[in-house]
């Protein structure tokens, strides 16, 4: 994997990059449309691409319970066994399992149940490293302790150390060369353990560095705080990857500090509840405002479901409970997510990311909600969406 930087944008620390994997070139920065089950829900492989989508995720945790990597193994990788020719990230089930009830966390790795069949099952970063490897993954991740929040210090600390003891045994089991071994800084929101966890592993010379423990409830001010005062710690000829974030508010605060890559459920899940991102902010398309309104989703969109259906249509799917609808709203979701992707790498490479931004969320947030039922000002983060 190779990753080069571009351009910077003069007044912020936002950054324009270029990742290169065995399957393909990543133009950064880049949202990754989240696939946990190795399908994107409501939507084919064919649709995510057309969708704009270069990269996309899926879950250890989750294909280790069904059908198993053995199995995966078999069929040649993930990209074959789910057609996916582009590249692909795996997540190492560290916040799947450590969101669970009843799990015993020990200092060698984590023991809890199998949520089909009930029987015992022990991850450690060694069992981590062999399942994404028989999956086969461009982007494989580090397992790691994801801190919740709150937590008092003494716990962030003693799990932040943790999460580098167990990187080290990682980076001693990855044996795949055409695998990328990223790690995940913790420290919840103490700067001085990011700062501890970000140094530490910057000296093990990784490919790239994930910041996680973030998306679980902190919220928006706290998370930029948490990125603004992690990534001056990082390489700048490295990627960097804010896992599970989020909404757009928080894609464009965190690329202005110097993120590159992203991911989250949100625009699928949203798609699924008849919630749709336009550049005016989110709208509700059962709402009855909506019954007789011929325009399309946002009329400035060029996705498959705005050029050749209208709201009236959708607020009858939906209504209707028409899977139909879940699909239309994923592709708009998942497409609105990408435009504005190739947007912010367009203003960092012509130097007006900040005159981006704050035309962007001037817009967006003054209707957000508008229109129809107004959206509850929860962002998902306290229901933990992102690395889902």
């Amino acid at each position: 994997m190779k990753f080069t930087l571009l351009a910077k944008d003069k007044q912020t620390a936002a950054r324009r990059g270029t990742l290169t994997t065995a399957h393909g070139t990543i133009e950064t920065p880049i949202f990754m449309p989240v696939g946990t089950h190795a399908a994107m829900k409501a939507m084919t492989p064919q649709q995510v691409k057309e969708a704009g989508a270069q990269i996309i995720l899926s879950n250890t945790y989750h294909l280790h319970l069904r059908p198993g990597e053995d199995l995966v193994k078999k069929a040649g990788g993930l990209h074959k066994f789910m057609a996916w020719d582009a590249p692909i990230l795996t997540d190492s089930g560290g916040f799947q399992v450590f969101s669970l009830p009843n799990k015993r966390i020990t200092d060698d790795g984590v023991f809890f149940k199998h949520e089909i069949t009930g029987e015992e099952i022990f991850l450690d970063p060694a069992r981590a490293m062999a399942i994404q490897e028989s999956l086969g993954a461009d982007i494989i991740m580090a397992f790691d302790e994801c801190i919740p929040y709150p937590c008092d210090k003494r716990y962030a600390e003693q799990s932040t150390r943790k999460t580098l003891r167990w990187l080290e045994e990682c980076k001693k089991a990855h044996t795949r060369k055409d695998q990328a071994l990223f790690g995940i800084i913790q420290g919840s929101v103490y700067e001085d353990l990011r700062a501890m966890c970000a140094k530490e592993m910057v000296q093990m010379d990784l490919p790239g560095y994930a910041i996680g423990g973030v998306s679980v409830g902190e919220g928006l001010e706290l998370l930029k705080k948490v990125v603004g005062y992690t990534t001056p710690h990082l390489p700048e000829d490295k990627p960097r990857y804010l896992m599970g974030v989020g909404l757009p508010e928080d894609i464009l605060e965190s690329v202005e500090r110097g993120i590159d890559m992203f991911d989250c459920v949100i625009p699928t899940r949203y798609a699924r509840s008849a919630t749709l991102f336009t550049r005016r902010g989110r709208i509700r398309l059962t709402h009855r405002n909506y019954r007789r309104d011929l325009y399309p989703i946002d009329p400035s969109c060029s996705c498959y479901a705005c050029q050749n259906f209208s709201r009236a249509y959708l607020h009858h799917l939906f209504v209707s409970n028409e899977v139909l609808s879940a699909i239309l709203a994923s592709i708009h979701n998942v497409h609105f997510y990408l435009t504005m992707m190739a947007e912010i790498r367009t203003a960092i490479e012509q130097g007006r990311f900040a005159e981006y931004k704050r035309a962007f969320l001037d817009e967006y947030l003054k209707e957000d909600g508008k229109g129809g039922e107004r959206e509850e000002k929860s962002t998902g983060r306290g229901k933990k969406p992102g690395r889902k």
